[in-house]
């Protein structure tokens, strides 16, 4: 009787540019709220550690429209000195000061409405931090756009999802448009990640239900998320993208979180 053979684990085997470019990797972080300005923070430790390494580091956009307010401070990364500011332009220029990079802030939203430079909409990774579903999927179909209709050296390949509730969250990772895997002997290398907008539509359709507006207070703000869920899917979220820079090979394209009884679930590549 013949042996059954053993299936070769699927993985996804990252672009060689983003392995050793010969520009910073261009990053546009949707959002600099709760999660934004946590992982804002994670990706200048990394671009410092890849310069290190020899990496021709990463180049940062963040975009939110939002200004600094009372309900903002201890849960968010901001201080009262920066109430009443542009919450990506308070957080630019704490970095930049910090770690000598030249990252840019863009105080729009990321909609089809404000975006008119499609040079500044086009990133190779875009990092999504946003608190509704509806922007999600605008932000969806911007990237799946500007796939079709941008050819520029910053064209996007890869598409990084955070979204929480009180205690629990989650990270997917998708792709834009097919990835080029070599041939593998040991993995079946896999070259399209579904996008979150199409793979988990039906969750996200029960989640707008929930969405809520925001709060007045940090009293208030705790009420409905808890203080470390936000921090906790920055650095899990970072994790995941350091991994594609510094290993070139994902088994994983995300993963559940629930704080509430810390347990995290991975998102394997299928």
């Amino acid at each position: 009787m013949k042996k059954k053979a053993n299936k070769k684990p699927a993985v996804h085997i990252v672009q060689k540019e983003l392995l050793q470019p010969y520009n910073p990797i261009t990053i546009n972080l949707i959002g600099a709220g709760g999660t934004g300005s946590q992982l804002l923070t994670a990706l200048a430790r990394m671009n410092h550690a890849l310069t290190v390494l020899g990496h021709a580091g990463l180049f940062v956009r963040v975009f939110d429209d939002d200004r600094v307010d009372n309900a903002n401070l201890g849960r968010q990364l901001f201080t009262t000195a920066e109430l009443g500011q542009y919450k990506s332009v308070a957080l630019i220029n704490r970095i930049n000061r910090f770690f000598g990079t030249n990252w840019k802030a863009e105080t729009t939203r990321y909609d089809k409405q404000s975006l008119k430079d499609r040079d500044i909409a086009s990133a190779v990774i875009t990092l999504s931090c946003v608190d509704t579903v509806k922007a999600r999927y605008e932000i969806g179909e911007i990237l799946q756009h500007l796939t079709r209709n941008y050819g520029g050296r910053n064209r996007v390949k890869y598409w990084l999802d955070f979204g929480n509730s009180r205690s629990s969250g989650q990270v997917v990772l998708s792709t834009l448009e097919k990835i080029t895997q070599p041939a593998s002997e040991l993995y079946h290398p896999v070259e399209s990640l579904p996008l979150v907008t199409e793979e988990f539509k039906e969750l996200l359709n029960t989640s707008a239900k929930e969405d809520n507006m925001p709060s007045c207070s940090l009293a208030e703000a705790l009420t409905k998320q808890d203080l470390f869920i936000n921090s906790a899917l920055a650095n899990c979220g970072a994790s995941l993208l350091w991994q594609m820079f510094r290993e070139g090979i994902l088994f994983n394209r995300g993963f559940f979180l629930n704080l509430a009884d810390f347990r995290t679930q991975p998102l394997k590549v299928a």
